[in-house]
């Protein structure tokens, strides 16, 4: 019984993060962004003895506690335990203040944890809030958002957000063979995806506003 109601309780979350609301584009994205779009490390390396550090530095409250919970969270989920990873990046996110330096690079790095997971709904959920109150419009926020949306299959959306991409630098996105040079960070799957917003963009561009 506990356990259908557990999955009941997942199925229903599954369903809201699949209808995140996302915001409408705006009409250039020209700010880089890069403390937010980064890895977020408190130790340099990976391995058994720098995440051991990290622990240390989380148990102890050091000053960089913060940094190592999200380095930690990440070595977690991409080592098969996305559980653990997970319920570290949500202790996170709730300890962090709502605008603190730290969170929208949390945001962004959860993000791909989960879309890296095979969980592009949840995935958009943190690349939306990695944008909530903030005056900046940054680069990395087009075509991410379209790649999500895409795997939703909120094709339009995607295709907006796209156009966004195109709006802001039209010499860069209109030919995806220069995606391993604008989104070297990405999987060859993930750049895969993106060409195919790319095509659907290229058959029916989206009018602006």
């Amino acid at each position: 019984m506990l356990r259908s109601v557990a999955g009941l309780a997942c199925a229903l979350l599954a369903s809201a993060t699949w209808a995140q609301r996302v915001p409408a584009p705006a009409e250039f994205y020209f700010d880089a962004d890069a403390r937010t779009a980064a890895p977020v490390v408190a130790i340099a390396g990976d391995g058994d003895a720098v995440h051991g550090r990290l622990l240390q530095l989380v148990e102890r409250n050091a000053r960089n506690a913060d940094q190592a919970r999200a380095q930690l969270a990440q070595a977690l989920m991409r080592s098969g335990r996305q559980d653990t990873g997970r319920a570290l990046y949500d202790q996170l996110l709730a300890s962090l203040a709502p605008r603190a330096p730290l969170r929208s690079a949390v945001h962004w790095n959860y993000g791909w944890d989960l879309y890296r997971d095979g969980q592009p709904g949840p995935a958009l959920a943190q690349w939306v809030h990695a944008l909530d109150g903030r005056l900046v419009k940054p680069s990395w926020a087009p075509p991410t958002l379209a790649l999500a949306l895409w795997r939703l299959d909120r094709r339009d959306e995607a295709k907006q957000w796209y156009a966004a991409a195109v709006r802001t630098e039209p010499r860069l996105w209109d030919d995806p063979a220069r995606f391993p040079q604008l989104l070297p960070g990405w999987t060859d799957a993930e750049r895969a995806v993106l060409a195919e917003v790319f095509a659907a963009w290229q058959a029916d561009p989206p009018a602006w506003p």
